[in-house]
């Protein structure tokens, strides 16, 4: 299955659900497909997108096609990121927030004691990892490696 018929099938899944959260779910496959699609990728690299879309088995009527397509559309997320290096907009910036404040907790609890070093270090972390991350996202769009969606 290729990147053009991928999204014709979802664009034919949105407009016979009534269901806001599937449509929703549709929508982002479409403006992932829609991204790749536009992207200048090597031959190798359509190929094996097609072969990931072909394994992800999305012609596949589920009874519970909400469940069944975040689980598809969260495994060709992982897909990307893992073979192709491609993260959606924000994604660093997301992660060193959620490591900065985890660390931040913990070592404001252990320097600053438990009453004032929990928030302290919640705070501190959280900007620590904003800043990481947000570097880290500048570089990948420098890169290229950003799906804008």
């Amino acid at each position: 299955m290729n990147i053009e018929e991928t999204i014709k099938l979802f664009e034919n899944l949105k407009i016979g659900s009534d269901n806001k959260y599937e449509i929703k779910i549709y929508k982002n496959f479409i403006a992932i497909l829609s991204e790749l699609k536009n992207r200048k990728l090597t031959e190798e690299q359509k190929q094996s997108i097609e072969k990931k879309l072909e394994l992800l088995e999305l012609n596949f009527n589920a009874e519970n096609g909400k469940k069944y397509y975040r689980r598809k559309l969260e495994a060709f997320k992982k897909y990307l990121k893992d073979e192709l290096s491609l993260i959606s907009k924000g994604y660093n910036t997301a992660i060193g927030m959620s490591l900065g404040m985890c660390f931040g907790v913990a070592l404001g609890s252990t320097i600053f004691g438990l009453s004032m070093g929990t928030s302290t270090g919640l705070v501190i972390g959280m900007i620590i990892g904003l800043a990481v991350g947000k570097s880290m996202d500048t570089q990948a769009e420098k890169e290229g490696r950003v799906l804008n969606i």
